[in-house]
């Protein structure tokens, strides 16, 4: 395994995803959204480097958990280490979420491969930065109106955004 940067982790978590999440709050962010929620997580020097395998640990002794939120910061700054918990997370039965600044169409061609691949192990994404003129508290799981909640595995499939409906 890796390491990654992080801000911090929630263990338990009903806000961030469907179900019960343990949540990865990665470190640093090149978007700097006006009204950011998670300010502190921009710099990419801050935050603590920790092992992937320690946090593995955690997400597999709990079994209340239906899946992994990666959010941030940008996840998609971090792919490789991200890449490799998603895949034991999907091999231990759990969803895999993310939250990105960047659109699913930017992470879809971005010409970086471990962005491609990490999207691809995602199994919902909610994308485009958060827009404080268009914040909208009654939104489920999304901060404002331009931000998607897709379902990665239809939309990859059908060659097109998929909304997530649960």
């Amino acid at each position: 395994m890796s390491s990654i940067r992080i801000a911090g982790t929630i263990s338990e978590s009903i806000v961030d995803g469907p179900g019960f999440r343990y949540v990865v709050f990665t470190q640093g962010c090149p978007h700097h959204c006006e009204g950011c929620h998670n300010p502190q997580t921009h710099d990419f020097a801050g935050g603590t480097v920790v092992d992937t395998e320690t946090l593995l640990g955690q997400i597999k002794a709990d079994p209340l958990l239906s899946g992994v939120t990666f959010s941030g910061g940008e996840p998609f700054c971090q792919p490789k280490p991200l890449i490799e918990m998603a895949k034991e997370i999907r091999a231990a039965g759990r969803n895999v979420m993310a939250y990105s600044g960047y659109t699913y169409e930017q992470l879809l061609t971005s010409d970086d491969p471990d962005v491609r691949e990490l999207l691809s192990l995602c199994d919902i994404l909610v994308d485009g930065p958060f827009v404080l003129a268009e914040r909208d508290l009654t939104l489920r799981f999304r901060g404002s109106r331009n931000q998607r909640l897709i379902d990665v595995p239809k939309s990859l499939e059908q060659g097109e955004v998929v909304l997530y409906a649960d």
